[in-house]
């Protein structure tokens, strides 16, 4: 039983995940117009993130489309699990769970911040505003 579940779920993967690209391919948000500036200034502090998620995840795409419309350039890291940056996830972060957003201050220390809610209302709060 616990084959013929696991493996259902793995099919349904498979299928919906190209539908689920495509969508978000098709919906793509135009995004913001910033000055120069405004936008090397944002540039600048997205060196400091990045967007731990699975390319199919529906949580992970809905952070994505609102990167787009903010224009943010962050970098992002497939956490699949046979890949370096899960056990990254997992030991620092302290939990196997996407989207993460990992932030960086000055001094090295590193905030993680998990929820598609509150990662877009981050990154909202701090570069809606930048023009």
């Amino acid at each position: 039983m616990k084959f013929l579940v696991r493996t259902f779920f793995k099919t349904l993967r498979v299928v919906l995940g190209p539908v689920m690209l495509l969508k978000e391919a098709l919906t793509r948000p135009q995004g913001v117009v910033r000055s120069e500036a405004g936008q090397q200034s944002v540039d600048q502090s997205c060196r400091a993130l990045a967007l731990y998620q699975y390319k199919t995840c529906p949580f992970c795409i809905k952070v994505r489309q609102e990167m787009r419309r903010l224009s943010l350039n962050i970098l992002k890291v497939d956490a699949q699990p046979e890949g370096p940056a899960r056990s990254e996830l997992t030991q620092q972060g302290g939990h196997t769970k996407v989207p993460c957003l990992k932030i960086t201050d000055e001094a090295g220390n590193s905030h993680w911040l998990y929820d598609s809610e509150k990662i877009i209302a981050y990154l909202r709060s701090h570069f809606a505003q930048v023009v």
